[in-house]
């Protein structure tokens, strides 16, 4: 009798490990790896009912502006050797003021085109990359801006190198946001001088974990933890270590930090989270009624102004 339970308990864990194993190589799969196609949680908000009129009307200016003009292709060489794209913009008379903006999960550099002729009216160059694992580059991972905060250091020094950049501005939204808050831990060059970022997360694996609840109705153990030793093999970091509040207690530069008020995707409670915990010179502002990155989308002109006194105040 006891030989039969304990065969029965050995098959019954056999099979457990072997179902986590497979939930968590195909969670791996739709959210890590490049080919995977998760839908994230999302929000029911109508942007163009939020939106008022005239802001409606300067984002599809911007849009008309931004396709009649020409960008210039570039591109680099991470650390680990894959080829990373970008569109860059100069503008005549910058005067070494840069700014790089930071797409989303699962986006590309495209969706950050309705910054652009803001940008360029306040005299900055403007690179975009795709990020690894996205768009033109190279990757067959996501890094949800881990590894992608080392390639932002390689931006960098290509717009003080080759575009001759004295003052350069970070820009990021979602997982964008949360790249240039961790590039904020690093030795940035004394060039950079702030970073805005727009619905930020805290962590990877509290980001996932919200996810997984929002998805699945799943909690994070253990499928979450066998997912991160999955990713730490097959692309060579952990959701632990991708930590933005941690990178964000080193800075030491003014952060612009944004969120709104009914972000379901990024919960709003982080923004308050990387606010408490961030060095530097941190500013926050939560947009009343606006969902994840829609700021931008329905207060442009507040947004507009917004920007453009933080970046007075920094002396660009």
């Amino acid at each position: 009798m006891k030989k039969k339970i304990f065969l029965f308990s050995g098959i019954f864990i056999g099979i457990m490990i072997v179902g986590l194993l497979l939930a968590s190589n195909y969670f791996y799969q739709e959210s890590v790896q490049r080919s995977g196609d998760v839908e994230l949680h999302s929000e029911d908000t109508d942007t163009d009912a939020l939106a008022d009129p005239e802001d409606q009307q300067l984002l599809e200016e911007a849009q008309d502006w931004y396709d009649e003009q020409e960008q210039i292709e570039v591109a680099l060489t991470s650390f680990d050797d894959l080829q990373l794209a970008a569109s860059f913009m100069p503008t005549e008379g910058s005067d070494g003021n840069a700014v790089i903006l930071a797409h989303g999960y699962r986006s590309q550099k495209e969706n950050m085109d309705e910054y652009v002729e803001f940008y360029h009216d306040q005299g900055f160059d403007v690179l975009k990359p795709d990020a690894r694992g996205h768009g033109e580059s190279e990757g067959d991972y996501i890094g949800f801006g881990w590894h992608d905060r080392l390639d932002y250091l390689d931006w960098i020094d290509m717009l003080i190198d080759e575009h001759n950049a004295e003052n350069i501005l970070l820009h990021g939204e979602s997982m964008g946001a949360a790249t240039v808050l961790m590039a904020s831990g690093e030795d940035l060059p004394d060039e950079v001088r702030g970073i805005v970022a727009d619905s930020a997360y805290t962590t990877v694996e509290e980001e996932l974990t919200h996810q997984l609840q929002h998805l699945y109705g799943l909690p994070a153990f253990p499928l979450l933890n066998i997912t991160s030793l999955v990713t730490n093999i097959r692309a060579g970091y952990t959701f632990t270590e991708a930590s933005t509040i941690e990178q964000i207690k080193a800075n030491t530069l003014p952060l612009f930090l944004i969120h709104g008020s009914e972000d379901e995707l990024v919960p709003t409670d982080m923004a308050d989270e990387l606010y408490e915990a961030a060095g530097g010179e941190p500013e926050l502002w939560i947009v009343p009624d606006a969902g994840h990155t829609e700021a931008y989308t329905v207060t442009t002109m507040e947004f507009q102004e917004r920007l453009q006194t933080f970046i007075e105040d920094i002396g660009m």
